[in-house]
């Protein structure tokens, strides 16, 4: 049995939008940007690349066209590209990767102030606020009888749950560090946490072993 070219996951997910309808290399960006890209976020310049990797493998065609004036190409997935897809999808994904810097700079919290760290769990808190109002107007389309991607409901609300889980997540986490923080002396090097606090966060890190 023959074996695919080694794509990324960035790839996979242009081809997987091209599964759903011919993109243009701009609309793509615009639809990896309110799909994909909030759970796998990658410049934009990189994605201009993908669908040529695509069209080269053989994953997907290129046609050009001209929208009054300018110029654009469009790409439509071939039959061997939603194979590739569908090869892809049978092996199970990995976990999420955390990738946070307001919480590098709190593990190193020390060095700063008590201000600092209190206005960087606080750019935390509105960044899960305004990621969450941006779901819910996303949210609010698919929601609507008829829309344009109604047969994508059901897996779209899968990301939309999660998302919305993780927001709220983020933000109840903003809260808890806000309240922490805020009983801390400007000293924060001087600062000691009894054992009791501990066991609580850690009590609360027992859900996985409850049945």
């Amino acid at each position: 049995m023959s074996i695919g070219p080694s794509l990324s996951t960035t790839t996979y997910g242009v081809l997987g939008l091209l599964a759903v309808r011919p993109y243009s290399t701009y609309e793509l960006a615009k639809a990896m940007g309110l799909s994909v890209g909030r759970v796998w976020p990658r410049t934009q310049s990189k994605l201009f690349e993908e669908p040529k990797k695509l069209v080269q493998h053989g994953y997907a065609t290129a046609r050009e066209e001209r929208v009054g004036r300018r110029p654009r190409t469009v790409y439509t997935i071939t039959s061997s590209g939603r194979q590739a897809l569908a090869s892809w999808l049978a092996e199970p994904g990995d976990g999420p990767v955390v990738e946070f810097e307001g919480l590098v700079k709190l593990i190193f919290a020390e060095h700063g102030t008590r201000a600092d760290a209190l206005a960087t769990i606080a750019r935390a808190r509105a960044w899960a606020v305004q990621m969450n109002a941006d779901s819910i107007t996303a949210g609010e389309k698919f929601a609507e009888r008829g829309g344009r991607f109604e047969e994508r409901r059901a897996t779209t609300l899968l990301m939309g749950a999660f998302l919305t889980d993780f927001y709220a997540l983020v933000a109840q986490w903003a809260d808890w560090a806000s309240a922490e923080v805020s009983s801390w002396p400007d000293d924060i090097a001087s600062h000691r946490v009894g054992p009791e606090l501990t066991r609580a966060v850690l009590a609360r890190a027992r859900w996985s072993e409850q049945s």
